[in-house]
Order: structure tokens, then C-alpha cells, then sequence
């Protein structure tokens, strides 16, 4: 007569059998499948975007400056040895290089490349990718310029460049200002940073230009401060063709 086991006891023996030890003539046959998998099956020593060469135009040169080493005890912040000076038609800019990447320049295929010292570290096969990023920017900014383009999307709002203000004080010689009317009672007055051109060829968008894109940006979002868009009429500052999805109206 057959008898079958309660399914608790299965479950008790398989655990049973997972949590043995395995012996130890067969422990480095058994660490052989035991590896860690990851779930992506691509190198992680390669940065997608830092491994890319940057395209540098003929109008642009690239300056190396070696940095001067200061003498810190211990472990600190990273001391950037190179700075990189990259000088155009609009202008001239400067970034600094860590000291773990290097760039390389060839001046007959007018290209540049990235490495750094150990691609297996995360905090430089991050900045890999980073420093890339800022120095394709310096090269745009000086040859092409970075654009804002700002559109105020609401009834009554308006924006108009004054050449003076009434709450602020000029932070420099002919500095400008950009005056916003989006539904407050007390005047909004903006001082353009220095380096940034503003303008208003519609009175409901607002161009703003520099060859710094962090400068630009960074004044973009905080005109966008003052009313950010919002989800029920549409209504607010957008950035640069910003979308914002629209939900269904509260009906009590």
C-alpha cells in the first residue's frame, strides 16, 4: 500500500537540501556556478557616451594649462592637474580636467577622446561620460551659442527686457532686466546674468542666449520658478518645447 507524504514534508525536505553543506572535495567545482550573473550581458568597462569621440570644429582651438599641485596630507578631493581653455568665434571657456581622465587631441582629424585610468572604479567611469558631456558643450558654446526659448502660456501673461528696474539694483554696468506679468500684484524683476542675451520677439516668449549652457539654463529655471506649469488648464512658464500632460478636471 502506497503512502503519500503531506506536501509540508516536501517542503521541508527541499529545504532541507538547499541549506546543506556541500562537501568539501566538490567546493571549487560546485564556485564555478555559483559566479555572480549580471542581468546585462554588455561590458561595464565602456562608456556609452565617454568612449565617443567630440567632433571639433575648424574655427575652434583647444588649450592644455597644466594646474599647480598643492601638497594635502590624506585622502581629500580630487586635484584636477589639466585645464582645458577652448577658445571660438563667441568666446573663450575654461574646464577643468580630474586628474584620473585624459584627453587626447588630434589636431590633423580635429577630434578629441576620453579615457581614464580604471573604467572598473564607479565614480570614474562616471565622471567619464560627465566630462564629455561638459567639454562637448564648451565646443558648442563658443562655435554655435546655447538657446532658451521660454513660452509663457496663460491669460494676461506677458514679459518684456527693461534696461532698468525698480525693485532690484544692477549687479553690473548695463545690465538688463526681464519683466514678468503672470498674475502676481507686485512687480517681477529678473537681472540677466552677465554673458546672457535676453530678448522678447513675441510678448509671450522670452529668447535667451550665452555660450555658457549651465548660465543659461540655470536663469531659464529660475524665470520657470515663478510659475511652473500646471496639470488642469496648461498654464505656466514652458522650457525649450517642455510638454506637461493634462488630468481629467475634479468634478464634486
Amino acid at each position: 500500500m502506497t503512502s503519500f507524504l503531506p506536501q509540508s514534508c516536501f517542503r521541508q525536505l527541499a529545504r532541507q537540501s538547499l541549506t546543506r553543506r556541500t562537501p568539501v572535495f566538490l567546493a571549487p567545482e560546485s564556485s564555478r556556478f555559483q559566479q555572480t550573473q549580471y542581468f546585462s550581458s554588455t561590458p561595464r568597462t565602456q562608456s556609452r557616451i565617454g568612449g565617443a569621440p567630440i567632433s571639433i570644429p575648424s574655427e575652434v582651438s583647444l588649450k592644455f594649462i597644466e594646474l599647480p599641485q598643492l601638497n594635502v596630507r590624506g585622502q581629500g578631493k580630487d586635484q584636477p592637474k589639466v585645464e582645458i581653455e577652448v577658445t571660438g568665434p563667441l568666446g573663450q571657456l575654461k574646464q577643468t580636467i580630474p586628474s584620473f581622465v585624459t584627453v587626447e587631441h588630434d589636431e590633423a582629424s580635429r577630434k578629441a577622446t576620453l579615457s581614464v585610468q580604471d573604467s572598473m572604479i564607479p565614480h570614474q567611469r562616471a565622471m567619464w561620460g560627465t566630462t564629455r558631456a561638459n567639454l562637448q558643450n564648451l565646443i558648442l558654446g563658443v562655435s554655435e551659442g546655447h538657446v532658451c526659448i521660454l513660452s509663457l502660456v496663460g491669460v494676461g501673461y506677458r514679459a518684456t527686457v527693461e534696461p532698468t528696474a525698480v525693485t532690484k539694483e544692477p549687479e553690473y554696468p548695463g545690465q538688463q532686466f526681464v519683466s514678468l506679468k503672470v498674475g502676481y500684484s507686485h512687480p517681477i524683476e529678473l537681472g540677466v546674468p552677465k554673458g546672457v542675451t535676453a530678448s522678447t520677439p513675441q510678448p509671450t516668449r522670452i529668447l535667451l542666449q550665452s555660450t555658457d549652457i549651465q548660465t543659461v539654463t540655470q536663469f531659464a529655471a529660475e524665470i520657470r520658478e515663478w510659475r511652473k506649469p500646471e496639470p488642469y488648464k496648461g498654464k505656466g512658464i514652458f522650457v525649450n518645447g517642455e510638454t506637461i500632460r493634462l488630468k481629467a478636471k475634479k468634478i464634486r
